[in-house]
């Protein structure tokens, strides 16, 4: 089996330095700005999701995503929600890169691009939504069932709406920036 090599450096290994350092910079940007909300807390790192969307690709953006803001909560003392966050990143990276990458679209097109943040912040808000009320109901408090746990996750949904809006408005024109700027991933 026969490797491919861009110049001196192997493709195996750039890919895994650039989910790497992704990881990093994911765990990084979500840790620096937290604002702490009913259950969890609200961060700038849905941004780091959709730019790893368009820089890496399909794959790289799940892996890198996913880990990363598991990383994040693991860190900063939000073990509980790990778990969750592990796959409704990594969906949200895998949601977001299947609409930017659908047809001959090849994360260039800017009203696609948002379309697909929008959906998997959809997917996103939801998520974490049912995952609050199982966190309230089953892990954090005794005497409290799933359907006064939806209720009191509900707190939450502003909080994420706003943490996808901001990580849209935040990654879309970076993204192009870097695009513009023809730096090879």
């Amino acid at each position: 089996m026969e490797r491919k090599k861009t110049g001196v450096v192997n493709i195996k290994t750039l890919s895994i330095v650039q989910v790497a350092l992704m990881i990093a910079i994911t765990t990084l940007i979500t840790m620096t700005v937290r604002v702490p909300t009913y259950a969890g807390y609200t961060h700038l790192g849905d941004s780091m999701i959709f730019l790893s969307v368009i820089l890496l690709g399909k794959r790289k953006a799940v892996v890198s995503s996913a880990i990363g803001m598991c990383l994040a909560d693991i860190l900063g003392g939000y073990i509980v929600w790990a778990p969750f966050t592990l796959i409704i990143k990594g969906s949200m990276a895998l949601i977001a890169a299947i609409i930017v990458y659908r047809g001959k679209n090849n994360g260039d097109n800017i009203a696609n691009n948002i379309a697909a943040f929008v959906f998997a912040g959809i997917w996103m808000v939801f998520a974490y939504y049912i995952a609050g009320a199982f966190v309230t109901s089953f892990l954090l408090s005794e005497n409290v069932t799933f359907a006064q746990g939806l209720i009191v996750s509900l707190k939450d949904v502003p909080a994420n709406v706003i943490e996808v809006l901001v990580g849209i408005a935040l990654a879309v024109p970076l993204s192009k920036m870097i695009k513009r700027s023809n730096y090879k991933f």
